[in-house]
Parts: structure tokens; C-alpha cells; sequence
């Protein structure tokens, strides 16, 4: 498949928009920086969406849901069959994001990019597939170009989507048995960290568990002979997940079309990481919602140089950490298109 797409230039943030955010936040009712990121926030959204009124209103989140043949090393504290299970789950309102997407009144959608069993029709999910899973890494390499270029499509279609809906702000959440061990093991590869440093318990594991996880990890590693930090698709294509290239897909496409993204946790970040690598210029676009209880998360935020906006020990997914943080986006803006400057309420500035 082609990628083409993949060259488009990433938009730039509107500096005459944000520097007229910053000037309004000097004149609100307040102590210069009182609100702290409240204000920064704002601003930083004044400028990507090119506006002097920031908007979190309008939200879409798409979970993107694939399954691993590294299930098959016993990774998992949960079979692989509770992938698919979980997307009936997101249908029927029963998942976490699903509750969430729900009191935010965002819209929400989940891209089947490639379970082992097709879930079949059901409402709200996009049939996207690039294939019944992925290869186990730990032995070969995960996907194919091919399927490696048609999972990132499915990234890429879904910002279309959100951005024919005129959506302020895009979510990639995602669901996939094993996916903590693809995403470690290509952030390993993208940074040279080492696994037992990255690698945390997933879906529960215990020590032994976490321990079994890094040996699988170091045995993938060390089959993809040569140094994978400067080939962020190679690293994806030989030891990452559908999912994993569809949010790094859907990253790239949202810098390309000017919509902000919050980023989710540990999984997403991985993802996040690729699309940087990949496109500098990608990172503008993104907003670090929350810092994942996944031990890997930490050195992940900092080798991108990333502040989340919580620290709440999540560590679910499915874009449940993002969805928690929009409330804080839309307070801010709130607070800067509606407080009233010293002129407006007559009072006397500092």
C-alpha cells in the first residue's frame, strides 16, 4: 500500500493566535500565572486551532483493537480471547471508556484493525483490518509492510473522520491482549532502554511474570540483528502491533490536519513516539494526558521531553487517561474565553 501520505508536511501552530491568548491571559481577573497550566493550555490550544476561543467541546475517540501472536508466550495475565470480548464490551457501554466517552458526550468509535476472531457486525465498529493478528515477535517478525502500511491507513481514516465532524480534539485509545509486551519491546528498540526497565505488569502480572515478559522481550530484540533508534517504522513493522501503528498512523495524520490529539498512556505514548521519530514536527500536536503506572511510561516522557497533565495511577488504556484529562482542557478554556479582564470588571490590575 502506499504511503504517500506519510511525506505531507505537518501544519503549524497560528503564532499571531497564540501570542494574543497570551496577552489576554495578562489581562484576566487574576494574578499573572495563578491558574498555572490552566492558562498554558489554553493557550496552546488558541494557537493550534488558530482562534481566540479554544474549544475541548467536540471529542472523538477511536479505540483501535488487534490481537498479538506473543499472547502465545504466555505474556498475559488474561487470554487472547478478551480482546474481541471487549469490543462487544465498548459497543454494549459496559468498558471504562465507553462510560467515560459517554460523560463527555464524545463521540466514540472502535476500528477493529485486526483481532484473531472477527467480531462480527456490530454498531459503532469499523472494520479495518489488516490482518488476524499479528506474528509472535518474540520468533519472527510481527507484521509485513503491507500490513504495517494498512494498519497506519486505519489511524490515518480515523482523524478524516473526526475531522469531517469538525472535532476540536482527537483520542486513540486501544485494546489488545499482549500489547504492553509489543509496545515495550519497540520502545526498547526506539530508545535502547533496557526491558527489565520498561517493562511492568500489563494486564496483572506478577514478578515472575514481569520476568518471563522481559525474557521474551530481550529474545526479540536480539533477533532483529542491527540498531533500531533511527528506523522508527522498521522497529514498529518487526516487533510492534496493529494498533500500535494505527495510533502512530493516526498521530501523523492529526499534525497534518491540524487537530490536536491527547495522547493515553504507556501503549499510545509508544505510538507517539514512533510518529515524532518519524515527523519532528508531529509533537506540537500532541497533549500527554496522564503518566501511566506501566514503570516504562516515566522514561518515555522523558526521553520525548512530555509533561502529562495527571498522575493518577492509571494503567487500563483503551484512551481512558485522555478522556479523563479533557475535563481539564475544557475548564481551561472556560476560564480563558469567559473570565473577564481587569478593563471589563473594573478592576484595578497589579
Amino acid at each position: 500500500m502506499s504511503r504517500e501520505w506519510l511525506d505531507e508536511p505537518a501544519k503549524e501552530s497560528d503564532p499571531v493566535m497564540e501570542e494574543r491568548a497570551l496577552i489576554r491571559q495578562g489581562q484576566l481577573t487574576k494574578p499573572e500565572g495563578s491558574l498555572g497550566r490552566l492558562e498554558s493550555m489554553a493557550v496552546k490550544l488558541s494557537g493550534l486551532q488558530g482562534c481566540d476561543q479554544p474549544a475541548a467541546d467536540r471529542v472523538q475517540i477511536s479505540v483501535f483493537a488487534a490481537d498479538h501472536g506473543v499472547a502465545a508466550s504466555g505474556v498475559s495475565a488474561f487470554p487472547q480471547a478478551v480482546t474481541v470480548q471487549m469490543i462487544a464490551n465498548f459497543c454494549a457501554g459496559g468498558a471504562a471508556i465507553s462510560v467515560l466517552a459517554g460523560e463527555l458526550g464524545a463521540v466514540l468509535e472502535v476500528v477493529d484493525v485486526g483481532t484473531v476472531e472477527v467480531p462480527g457486525k456490530l454498531d459503532g465498529v469499523v472494520s479495518q483490518r489488516a490482518g488476524p493478528g499479528t506474528a509472535n515477535l518474540q520468533h519472527e517478525d510481527a507484521m509485513t509492510a503491507g500490513q504495517l502500511g494498512l494498519a497506519m491507513v486505519a489511524g490515518r481514516d480515523a482523524v478524516e473522520r473526526a475531522v469531517t465532524k469538525s472535532m476540536h480534539l482527537f483520542i486513540g485509545g486501544e485494546m489488545g491482549i499482549g500489547n504492553t509486551t509489543a509496545a515495550t519491546a519497540v520502545g526498547c528498540a526506539l530508545t535502547g532502554i533496557e526491558p527489565q526497565l520498561m517493562a511492568g505488569p500489563g494486564t496483572g502480572l506478577d514478578r515472575e511474570g514481569v520476568s518471563h515478559k522481559v525474557a521474551v522481550i530481550q529474545q526479540a530484540l536480539a533477533r532483529c540483528d542491527g540498531d533500531l533508534r533511527g528506523r522508527p517504522l522498521e522497529a514498529l513493522r518487526r516487533l510492534g502491533g496493529f494498533e500500535i501503528a494505527a495510533l502512530a498512523g493516526a498521530y501523523i495524520r492529526c499534525a497534518q490536519r491540524g487537530l490536536p490529539a491527547l495522547v493515553d498512556g504507556y501503549i499510545a505514548t509508544v505510538a507517539a513516539m514512533v510518529a515524532v521519530m518519524c515527523k519532528p514536527a508531529v509533537k506540537d500536536w500532541l497533549l500527554f494526558s496522564h503518566r501511566s503506572a506501566e514503570p516504562g511510561h516515566r522514561l518515555l516522557l522523558e526521553t520525548l521531553e512530555a509533561r502529562p497533565l495527571l498522575d493518577l495511577g492509571m494503567r487500563l488504556g483503551e484512551g481512558s487517561g485522555a478522556a479523563s484529562a479533557v475535563s481539564l482542557l475544557r475548564h481551561a478554556c472556560a476560564l480563558h474565553n469567559r473570565m473577564a479582564t481587569f478593563a471589563d470588571a473594573g478592576v484595578a490590575g497589579g
